[in-house]
């Protein structure tokens, strides 16, 4: 499933348009293999912060078993890598250093990994109720992809980089290999594959954790607050219903982008919250707190801002005791933010 396409940029040079191209090239292939997949997730051009550091993920991959973190590099000619790792490549004849996008994934999926493992506990459930579960032992690989016209010297390459190194046809048939997903009965009955596996909800919960931390490079947004970080949580539980209140007049709504493929229903949008009320959701992305339409999507309950057209959900943690133990029902156009712990009640739409 494509839960993120590529986003276009404004390019100008030959390198920046040939760099923008083989992502899509890569993005190409990665939809047509797992765009019907439910349990292979796609995020391409995934930008984030952690800990004061920005990292730029071309194609992020997350599926039952773990994650694969892909580099698009757009290579013409001759690519060289010697025994300690230097990367060479030639263009118009001409030989010429160039960085490691070995390395540079490797740098990415470590900020990654800090991040998913500091926010274990919005993310993933607890084993049996009781053991909070993590993203140790979970499988890690990254690979770097490369213009399926550029020409591999793999006699003096490393073969731990070589492994590493694929033409862009023939991604696809590695990631394959990679994850190695059987059907969920011969999981069952499988004692070699000792690898721990995501359920579905969890997928579902570390997918919309990612797209919320994205970061949009045609906006000013360059790192999460700790107000929009308070609102990213789990997948929602089932709806409840919750007595009905009356609505305001319904403007224009506007397109959904970040969560591609999934399934929304386009709800009545929100003119304005009444004078009296003061407003419990905003846009996380501009900070637009009337002008916005409520949806439904794969990862639950979120609004669509009119004014930027970016996403937020619903869910955030209790305004009264900051707990995150929190849950948005509905009834018809009513939407109510509810608190487990504190048991504070707020309609918030």
């Amino acid at each position: 499933m494509i839960l993120k396409t590529k986003t276009l940029q404004m390019t100008k040079t030959p390198q920046t348009i040939a760099g923008q191209k083989q992502e899509q090239d890569v993005a190409f292939f990665l939809r047509r293999a797992f765009k019907d997949h439910p349990e292979v997730l796609v995020i391409n051009d995934f930008k984030f912060s952690f800990n004061d550091e920005t990292a730029q993920i071309d194609h992020l991959i997350v599926y039952t078993y773990g994650f694969v973190l892909i580099e698009s590099k757009s290579i013409k000619g001759h690519v060289k890598v010697n025994n300690q790792g230097e990367w060479t490549r030639s263009y118009n004849n001409q030989w010429s250093g160039m960085s490691s996008p070995i390395k540079q994934v490797e740098l990415q999926q470590a900020l990654l990994q800090e991040m998913l493992k500091h926010h274990k506990n919005d993310i993933l459930g607890k084993l049996l109720g009781i053991k909070q579960q993590g993203f140790n032992g979970r499988c890690w690989h990254y690979l770097c992809a490369v213009s399926s016209n550029a020409v591999i010297d793999r006699k003096t390459m490393p073969k731990e980089i070589s492994d590493k190194l694929y033409k862009t046809e023939f991604l696809v048939d590695e990631l394959k290999n990679i994850m190695n997903l059987k059907h969920k009965l011969l999981r069952l009955v499988s004692v070699t594959d000792t690898r721990p596996d995501f359920s579905q909800q969890e997928l579902d919960s570390i997918s919309q954790f990612l797209i919320s931390q994205h970061i949009d490079s045609n906006t000013q947004q360059t790192e999460a607050t700790p107000a929009q970080q308070k609102q990213i949580q789990p997948i929602p539980n089932t709806p409840e219903f919750k007595p009905e209140l009356e609505q305001g007049p319904k403007p224009a709504s506007a397109p959904t982008h970040h969560l591609a493929q999934s399934t929304v229903a386009r709800l009545a949008p929100v003119a304005a919250f009444a004078h009296e009320q003061h407003p419990i959701i905003s846009c996380k992305h501009c900070g637009e707190s009337t002008q916005y339409t409520p949806m439904y999507g794969k990862f639950g309950y979120y609004i669509n801002c009119n004014q930027c057209s970016k996403n937020t959900p619903m869910k955030q943690a209790c305004p009264q005791c900051m707990s995150k133990n929190t849950k948005v029902t509905k009834r018809k156009e009513t939407y109510t933010l509810n608190c487990a712990d504190c048991g504070f009640e707020k309609q918030i739409i």
